[in-house]
Parts: structure tokens; sequence; C-alpha cells
């Protein structure tokens, strides 16, 4: 016996199967989403916002692990100048070149933050200032390689363990070591 089954029988089935369907197309789209709203899109590294929110969650870290954490602040020197004579195009790609320098030259630990226009941020978990300085140099030694007439300043701030301070002292704290780098000429790393 063939038995048939009527469309108003089967309707059920397929809309189980497309509102399954269209839940995963919302669950993949929110991830995309969030995710495009963390990236800087020149850069493809975090973007300011991200980056103070997980700074706050990595000095929480720090704290109940009783750790070290670093984190360098830098820009690209005279970076106007760049954009002024070679023009905006030749700007963006030095830009995008410092992201992919940091990508390549942070530990996996670490986040690579763009804070905006030519500066940016490098949170350095379980890091003391010594080994953020390598980093520096790392960075520097990369990004002179490419553009050997550009030079970065960075400065380089840290928590020692029983030691802590807030997010935004912290970020002062790395960016005023950034302009007593730049004090010096050529790229220059001041902790």
């Amino acid at each position: 016996v063939k038995v048939s089954l009527s469309p108003l029988t089967r309707w059920p089935n397929s809309l189980c199967h497309f509102t399954k369907s269209l839940e995963e197309k919302v669950a993949e789209r929110t991830k995309q989403l969030e995710k495009q709203a963390k990236l800087d899109p020149l850069t493809g590294i975090y973007n300011q916002r991200a980056m103070h929110d997980v700074l706050r969650r990595e000095l929480s870290v720090a704290k109940r692990r009783d750790t070290q954490l670093s984190i360098i602040y830098f820009d690209i020197d005279n970076f106007k100048e760049i954009n002024d004579t070679q023009g905006h195009i030749k700007g963006d790609e030095v830009l995008k070149y410092i992201g992919q320098t940091l990508l390549s030259s942070i530990r996996e630990a670490d986040v690579a933050c763009r804070y905006g226009g030519d500066e940016f941020c490098i949170i350095l978990p379980e890091c003391n200032p010594e080994i953020a300085k390598d980093i520096c140099n790392k960075i520097i030694t990369k990004f002179t390689a490419r553009y050997p007439y550009s030079s970065l300043s960075m400065g380089v701030s840290g928590i020692e363990p029983e030691e802590y301070i807030d997010a935004d002292i912290l970020i002062k704290n790395a960016d005023e070591k950034m302009y007593i780098a730049k004090k010096e000429s050529g790229s220059f790393v001041c902790s």
C-alpha cells in the first residue's frame, strides 16, 4: 500500500529544515559582523575598541594569576609627511605592512591593535619589558628593511606580579614613553 503525504503533512518538516537553515545563516552572519566590529579594516588587526576590551581582560588575568604584562605603544614617525609627499595610497600601504609585520613578529598569545591613525598598541601577556623591547627591535628591523627612510618611536610599559594599575594608566605610561623615544633620531624604544 502506497501512502502519499499531502503537502500539508510535509509542510512542518520543510518548515523545520528552513528554520534550522535560517538560524545557521543568522549565527554565521552574526559571527562575521562581530569579527568585523573588532578588526581594523585596513590593517586586519584589532581596533581600539577591541584593544580596550582585551587589555582589561588580560589585566584581570595577570592580576588573578599574579603574572607580568607589558604593552608596546608606537607610531610611525612623520607619517603625515608620507601621506603629503607620496599620497594616501602609499600611506595605506605602510599601515597595512605594519599590520602584517606585527602579526608575524609577535607571540601567539600577544594581541596587535591599531589604536588610530598611525598609532599601534601590542598587548603582551606574561611578558616583561625586556622581552617586549626585543619584540620592538624585531618589528623595527622588519619595518626599516622595507621602509629604510621611515622610523618608529616605541614606548614600553608593564606591570609586575602583585602590581595592578588601570588599563588607561598603562596605556598613558606607554604613550609617554613613546614621546620620549620621539626625541631620539631614527627608530627608538623607550622602556
